[in-house]
């Protein structure tokens, strides 16, 4: 399965408040919980360069965007929703270039290991991704919960070097084209990111946030 895919349904996940009375209640199986939703955003819009075959101008016009802590999905008005995997996600940031306030990705496919051993020397092509919420108000607490759940997922390629690299946190240097960077010197804003980062890496996944 790709890193971009194209959906009919939602998958199954819990509120926040869900998850800490599963919690409580001792499960089990921790695995068995399904993941949370960290942020549910209404009327928005989202725009992929290049374009993903199969997902139309129109289906990103409008429609509801997920973040959780498994995947991000955007699911369209039309009924025609994309599933994005967070380890395809290079670069996140918050943008207020003229064209207006919006969430600016960077996406990577991920090649199979076959594809991989054939491609190693090839560049991959980036795909672009902009999430423009009507309420640009609504910018920080989407970028927020998208960080958060970033942090879940490191690339398994460069996870080896995050302890070393642990206090170089930036995601994009662009204030020159509008964005605003996140670097981690920002302690208050970024606490529930480190936090979540923390328990991933000393296996307390599970514990409430």
């Amino acid at each position: 399965m790709g890193s971009i895919v194209l959906i009919d349904n939602l998958p199954k996940f819990i509120s926040p408040d869900e998850h800490r009375v599963l919690i409580a209640s001792t499960p089990a199986s921790f695995s068995d919980i399904p993941p949370v939703l960290r942020h549910k955003e209404e009327d928005v819009s989202v725009t992929f360069d290049p374009a993903v075959e199969g997902f139309a101008t129109e289906d990103g016009a409008s429609g509801t965007l997920y973040v959780i802590e498994s995947v991000l999905i955007f699911m369209s008005a039309t009924g025609r929703g994309i599933q994005v995997e967070y380890p395809s996600i290079t670069l996140h940031a918050i943008s207020r270039a003229e064209s207006g306030p919006s969430i600016y990705c960077q996406l990577a496919e991920q090649a199979t290991s076959s594809e991989a051993q054939q491609e190693e020397d090839e560049t991959h092509e980036m795909r672009e991704l902009s999430i423009n919420p009507r309420a640009s108000i609504s910018l920080e607490p989407i970028f927020e919960a998208l960080s958060l759940c970033a942090s879940l997922h490191p690339d398994p390629a460069t996870a080896s070097d995050m302890d070393d690299d642990d206090d170089d946190d930036a995601f994009i240097d662009a204030d020159e084209n509008g964005f605003e960077t996140f670097n981690g010197d920002e302690g208050d804003e970024l606490s529930e990111v480190g936090r979540v980062r923390s328990n991933f890496f000393n296996d307390n996944r599970y514990a409430p946030y």
